[in-house]
Formats: C-alpha cells, sequence, structure tokens
C-alpha cells in the first residue's frame, strides 16, 4: 500500500496577555496553535488556547487560508478589523511567533 506524502506541520507559538484583563488572570498566556502545509505554506487549520470555543473558532477563522509566509499583513489587517478584544495584540504576537517558529524550520 502506498502512503500518499503528507507535507502539514504543527506549529505552535505564544504570547502573553495583557496584565489588568479578566482573561490574564486564568491563562498569563495565549498560543495559536496551526497546521500548516509545508509545500504551499497556507494554514490548513489552527486553534488559539483561549478557553471559550467562540473565540477560538472565530479567531482560528482570521488565519486559515492565508500564506503564514506571504500574507502577514492581511493576517495582521484581519485580526486588527474584526478582533475586537482586549488580547487583541497577544493575538497578532502568538500568531508572528508561530510564523517565525515556522520561517526558522524551514531555513534549517
Amino acid at each position: 500500500m502506498q502512503r500518499e506524502k503528507n507535507n502539514d506541520i504543527l506549529v505552535a507559538g505564544f504570547a502573553q496577555l495583557p496584565k489588568g484583563t479578566p482573561i490574564f488572570e486564568t491563562q498569563k498566556v495565549i498560543g495559536c496553535i496551526a497546521v500548516i502545509d509545508s509545500e504551499t505554506d497556507i494554514i490548513k487549520d489552527a486553534t488559539f488556547t483561549f478557553i471559550q470555543d467562540l473565540t477560538n473558532h472565530f479567531s482560528s477563522s482570521l488565519i486559515i487560508g492565508y500564506s503564514i509566509k506571504h500574507d502577514m499583513d492581511e493576517i495582521i489587517q484581519n485580526i486588527e478589523e474584526k478582533l475586537i478584544i482586549p488580547p487583541k495584540k497577544a493575538v497578532i504576537q502568538a500568531v508572528i511567533s508561530a510564523r517565525n517558529r515556522y520561517l526558522e524550520m524551514k531555513a534549517s
């Protein structure tokens, strides 16, 4: 039986949540975990470490389908415009951290 080549990579990035927000009291950090096709650099699936599923699903929808290598400006713009929550900047930083880890892996 021939196996199909799987180019998926699981990558994670983390950022500290803003002090003084309710979420900081329970979590301290936010994580962005993404499945990326290493051939196309497209984010195939993603989740965040928010406690609420709705926040995870909505945040993930803002990055899935984009290239983690080439579409960061658009991803950040999506988050800036559509995620109106106190830890927005931490979400952006977690995505950037995941991107940086991914690019380090690709460069090695």
